[in-house]
């Protein structure tokens, strides 16, 4: 008899005869495995499944929380790594003299960089890098070590130092193209344009007066970059430069230089600090020259020295001396009852005012008005001023400019000193009348003697180019009568018996008046330090040009104006007329024979 525990007690023995047989498991029957035929608990299957969505929901919440919720700024972190805003600098404007000369330009230029992230190199190839930029290798050192992103090596390298360096093969060196300041003139022209900071932006002259007229505006563009640094497109708009204004000067660059080329020679010459010309167009009140020496390369900003870097012509202020005195004979004529030819007394050749004594170089006796300014007569001088107010005297001082800031386009220019009136005592009057007691710049002397050049009238300068045919409208000063008369006491005190004969041109007329003023030292005036300056016109016939020269201190010997200023004053006036086309007034030959003439001393 047989049943269920039977069958199973067969299927067992035959499984264990058939693994004794062949010594290998054929097969299991895992449907009677007591291990799986356990029922599963449903809890199980229910916890797995929800794992799994808990762990998709959280990829889903991630996934939310960067492509949605915070979006913005994981972009923006991508785009600080490979998209950069790179800016496109503008090219500042240009200055052009009144010919449209360079006087000043931008040149593009590539500047060295590196990006550090792809800059690798040993210190064989940082050497070599050194030497093609024509750096320290110290210094190149110093800026790549530790350094992240883009390092910028050498600003303005010139082409060939960029082509050794990029023949190098070095991955993340770039360039980056800068505009670099250029100033064809160099010393010459310094005082006048001035200078920039290597960012361009102006620190003096026409530079620093025109800064937001020159200077533009950047653009920029953005570009995507790999991660070695390299561009690999542009993206967006691109917003290009805006480049500077050009700034047109009334300077006429060969006047400049040449004016500036016999200052030197004359500062050389003498072993003086210094000296100063300055060069006016009476017809439109332009300036054509405003020179200095010693001067500076705007280029070489490591040569610079303070004291060279200031333009002595509007900045220094000195007394003006002798020069003053046509001003008195021109005010005495418009007050009456003086005349050109009205005699004054100077015998014994000084006099007394206020308990201080006044003298001439030499007694001369008897003198004309004209001849007064002739030879520069302190003592004639003074009797034509002390009548006059002190009112009406510092009335004219003022409308010819003397304490009053030029109204002219240049940073620096300066007031010098006219007292008030009320406060003058009779000695400071005296002494005022030959120019002692005010102070005046170069320029503003010059911009005075315009009031002889134009008949009366004081013009308004410009430093800019004016337009062409422009009228100008001076402010009246004097009668066209006075202006005239005075003109040809100029000159008297050019000429022959004068104090400044050196001071003719070859082939033109020229007026001026020479001035010798001792050197304020503390309260005391030096007996050894001058100040000599020569100021006049020419033409005279029909005056065109004002010339003003001032040498200031000179060590050898002479120190008169008319031995030192005059003989600068007759070369760029003969040049300048020349180069303007105004036709010679005289003879040529009577003026060779004029140069010969000694010069008479001078009262100071």
């Amino acid at each position: 008899m047989s049943g269920p525990g039977t069958t199973g007690r067969q299927h067992a023995s035959g499984a264990r005869a058939s693994a004794g047989a062949g010594g290998t498991v054929k097969s299991v029957n895992y449907a009677t495995s007591p291990l799986l035929a356990s029922p599963t608990p449903p809890w199980r299957s229910r916890f797995v499944v929800f794992m799994v969505a808990v762990g998709f929901a959280v990829l889903f919440g991630r996934a939310v929380w960067l492509q949605i919720v915070h979006t913005d700024f994981y972009q923006a972190q991508g785009e600080k790594r490979f998209v950069v805003t790179q800016p496109l600098p503008a090219s500042r404007g240009r200055i052009l003299d009144r010919h449209g000369q360079l006087l000043a330009t931008s040149v593009a230029m590539p500047s060295v960089q590196v990006e550090a992230r792809s800059f690798a190199a040993d210190v064989a190839q940082r050497r070599a890098l050194a030497a093609a930029l024509q750096m320290p290798f110290a210094e190149l050192q110093e800026r790549l070590d530790g350094a992240t992103g883009t390092v910028l090596l050498k600003r303005h390298a010139s082409e060939a130092q960029w082509q050794a360096a990029q023949a190098l093969g070095l991955k993340g060196v770039q360039q980056l193209r800068e505009y670099q300041r250029r100033w064809p003139e160099g010393e010459s022209a310094a005082h006048v344009v001035g200078f920039t900071d290597i960012d361009g932006k102006g620190i003096d002259g026409i530079e620093l007066a025109f800064h937001q007229r020159l200077s533009g505006q950047r653009g920029q563009r953005t570009v995507v970059r790999d991660r070695f640094g390299r561009v690999v497109e542009d993206v967006g708009e691109q917003a290009g430069p805006r480049h500077g204004d050009d700034v047109q000067l009334a300077i006429d660059s060969k006047v400049q230089f040449f004016a500036w080329q016999r200052l030197r020679e004359a500062v050389v010459e003498h072993r003086a600090q210094r000296g100063s010309v300055v060069v006016l167009d009476v017809k439109t009140g332009e300036v054509l020259a405003l020179a200095n020496y010693p001067s500076y390369d705007p280029a070489q900003r490591n040569t610079m020295r303070k004291e060279r870097l200031r333009n002595a012509a509007l900045t220094d202020v000195f007394e003006p001396g002798s020069t003053m005195k046509p001003f008195i004979a021109a005010l005495a004529l418009e007050r009456g009852p003086w005349k050109p030819g009205t005699p004054v007394d100077t015998a014994p050749g000084y006099m007394v005012v206020g308990g201080s004594r006044i003298n001439d170089a030499h007694p001369h006796g008897w003198l004309t008005v004209a001849e007064v300014i002739q030879k520069s007569s302190n003592v004639g001088t003074v009797k034509m001023a002390l009548p006059i107010p002190s009112r009406e005297m510092h009335a004219l001082y003022a409308s010819i400019g003397m304490g009053q800031r030029p109204q002219i386009d240049f940073p620096g220019a300066v007031t010098g000193r006219l007292r008030p009136y009320k406060s003058w005592r009779e000695i400071e009057k005296a002494t005022m009348s030959y120019g002692y007691g005010l102070s005046a710049s170069l320029f503003q002397i010059a911009r005075a003697y315009t009031v002889f050049a134009s008949d009366g009238q004081l013009l308004p300068v410009s430093i800019v180019k004016r337009e062409e045919g422009a009228p100008v409208a001076g402010q009246r000063v004097m009668s066209a009568e006075t202006a005239r008369a005075v003109r040809e006491m100029l000159r008297l005190a050019a000429g022959p018996g004068g104090t400044a004969p050196k001071a003719q041109a070859l082939g033109y007329s020229v007026g001026g008046k020479t001035g010798t003023a001792r050197k304020l030292e503390g309260k005391v005036y030096s007996t050894s330090k001058y100040r000599s300056f020569f100021v006049g016109l020419a033409p005279v016939s029909e005056p065109r040009i004002v010339v003003a020269v001032m040498v200031d201190e000179p060590s050898k010997g002479l120190f008169y104006g008319g031995d030192i200023a005059a003989p600068v004053f007759s070369q760029v006036v003969a040049q300048t007329l020349r180069g303007m086309n105004v036709p010679p007034d005289i003879d040529v030959k009577a003026q060779i024979a004029v140069k010969s003439t000694p010069a008479a001393p001078e009262s100071f």
